[in-house]
């Protein structure tokens, strides 16, 4: 029996995933006809709502689909790409904590790898910032705002306290501006439950270079989402960039300093570097394709997304590199490579932006849709209603409606989700003692006091 025709999908993300959906639909049932896809995780993240986890306005786990529960006929593998032979079609792939080598061969290979982050060489920034691509980066940050409000909760010292209280995020894009606003309402939700820190003590920042937020959008959008960020609280800074990050304090490049112990950085990503070793035509690291989303050396090699510089053949340049196109294009490319292996002509991709949409926070979005503007409470509900039905998989929109009403009648959740084990070094010097530490003063003391009986059995 000869052997079957192999297809790739390297990459399980808009792009990946649903050229994956649709190769599973047309061609994986068929005995002559092998699909794999690639990916480090084994779920599906929905990234459009990755702020509401940081903001405790959604569980953990309800914008994460399984893969294995998503395609039933396409294999997976759990693990990462290490490098690609074009010419002798085989990807080095690891999986496994010890990354164990395999040799994957292909017929057709599609590379939808998505970006990385680039921190641009900015001092500090890689080795200190927390970012928000991830699952991980969003629990981090939900843990890393939680802990600094516990322990500014009796922290007197005004020199610690202010970096623990003060959250700057770098970037004024969608991802930036959403960040800003889901963290600044979980902030003030929670104050309630930390007696000895007002309102005025903490401090959001979001540093632009532009000058209005929300580039995507129009500039009257962006200048309302400002104006409403602004009166909640939100030090916006426009027309400056980070220039620095010590973990300490966050300089800017008109050299003003922000102490704090947090940065969020949205403002940059880059292709992924794997691409840059492939004998392609590249510009500016992302695979150039035609309309077929081939490359065109090498028309068994399909790349999208975030990899891909799409040519737009209605409006001229190329497609931008968003989620709504990459899942389209997912679906084009798993359609083209059925036609090629039927002899049959090949289908441009042919795609006119919906529209976008940003949630700014307590029930007040900004979104234009075919070219119309919406904001307020509107644009909140058409970005929540239009999310959701993207949501792959039934059970997890109906977790997410109901983790959206429950918000309607509870408080955010203020608990940590630590992952690592917590240990106890009988070797590890004793903590310092009052006397050796900042003075609690007589108001934080009295709230200790009174709180301590309450604490028994009782979660804040």
């Amino acid at each position: 029996m000869p052997d079957p025709t192999r297809i790739l999908i390297l990459g399980g993300g808009f792009g990946g995933l649903y050229a994956a959906l649709e190769l599973e639909r047309t061609l994986a049932r068929r005995k002559d006809i092998e699909v794999c896809l690639v990916n480090r995780d084994n779920f599906f993240l929905f990234t459009p709502m990755l702020h509401e986890v940081a903001a405790s306005d959604l569980d953990i786990t309800h914008i994460v689909n399984p893969v294995r529960k998503l395609l039933k006929r396409v294999r997976f593998f759990c693990g990462g790409a290490e490098s690609i032979d074009l010419d002798k079609r085989i990807v080095h792939v690891w999986h496994g904590e010890e990354h164990h080598p395999h040799e994957m061969p292909f017929d057709h290979l599609v590379l939808a790898l998505g970006s990385v982050t680039n921190f641009h060489s900015l001092p500090g920034v890689a080795e200190r910032a927390m970012t928000m691509k991830t699952l991980g980066d969003a629990i981090a940050l939900r843990n890393r705002i939680i802990a600094h409000l516990e322990e500014a909760d009796f922290e007197c010292c005004a020199s610690i306290r202010t970096p623990l209280l003060t959250f700057v995020v770098a970037g004024g894009g969608f991802a930036g501006v959403e960040t800003a606003a889901a963290i600044n309402d979980f902030i003030h939700e929670a104050l309630p439950f930390y007696s000895n820190i007002q309102r005025a003590d903490t401090r959001v920042v979001l540093v632009h270079s532009g000058q209005a937020i929300l580039p995507e959008l129009s500039e009257k959008l962006g200048r309302y989402a400002q104006t409403i960020l602004s009166r909640r609280g939100v030090d916006i800074r426009l027309g400056v960039r980070l220039a620095s990050y010590d973990g300490q304090q966050v300089t800017l490049s008109d050299s003003a300093a922000i102490a704090s112990r947090t940065l969020i950085w949205t403002a940059g990503t880059a292709p992924n570097p794997l691409l840059a070793t492939l004998p392609c035509v590249q510009e500016r690291g992302r695979l150039v394709v035609n309309e077929h989303l081939q490359c065109p050396d090498h028309p068994n090699v399909w790349a999208l997304g975030d990899c891909a510089v799409v040519p737009d053949i209605k409006r001229g340049g190329s497609h931008p590199p968003t989620a709504q196109h990459a899942l389209r294009e997912g679906r084009i490319a798993a359609r083209n490579i059925a036609a090629a292996l039927k002899g049959r002509p090949l289908k441009p991709f042919k795609f006119t932006t919906l529209g976008q949409l940003a949630s700014i926070g307590r029930r007040t979005g900004v979104a234009n849709i075919l070219g119309v503007n919406f904001s307020g409470f509107l644009a909140w509900w058409l970005w929540r209603s239009i999310y959701l039905s993207k949501l792959p998989r039934f059970e997890k929109k109906f977790r997410v409606a109901l983790d959206w009403t429950l918000d309607l009648f509870f408080s955010k959740d203020l608990v940590q989700f630590k992952t690592a084990r917590d240990t106890v070094d009988a070797h590890r010097p004793s903590a310092p003692t009052v006397s050796d530490a900042c003075p609690v003063p007589a108001d934080h003391a009295t709230a200790r006091r009174r709180e301590e009986p309450a604490l028994a059995g009782h979660d804040r």
